[in-house]
């Protein structure tokens, strides 16, 4: 049992939130590239501008964390925030039922609530 309360502390999920303009051409494709760039680091759109990604450790978050500082674009808002899987498990999440096509698939992670 100890060991499972070590790992709800060492287990590490990352947000990355952000507000991205997207008025002019240059600044559209810039924020697309941005959003790639975190699909290819593997997180997964939570919503269109918040995306997650669980780590299997701290040193495993540091590297997600600076691959998405090095894409961050020059223009716009980027935050953010690391938790603990135990902090994670704190949070409430209320899923809807929705007659549109879901936009990415729900990871295996969040299959279980």
């Amino acid at each position: 049992m100890e060991h499972t309360r070590l790992n709800a502390y060492r287990i590490m999920w990352l947000f990355v939130f952000f507000d991205l303009p997207v008025v002019k051409k240059r600044d559209r494709q810039r924020a697309t590239r941005f959003r790639k760039s975190l699909l290819d680091d593997g997180f997964t759109m939570m919503q269109y501008s918040v995306y997650i990604r669980h780590c299997a450790s701290k040193e495993s978050l540091n590297v997600h964390l600076r691959r998405v500082e090095l894409n961050i674009p020059p223009k716009g808002y980027v935050n953010i925030l690391s938790i603990t899987d135990k902090q994670y498990g704190n949070i409430i999440n209320f899923w809807g039922i929705s007659e549109e096509k879901p936009l990415a698939k729900v990871p295996k992670q969040l299959e279980l609530f």
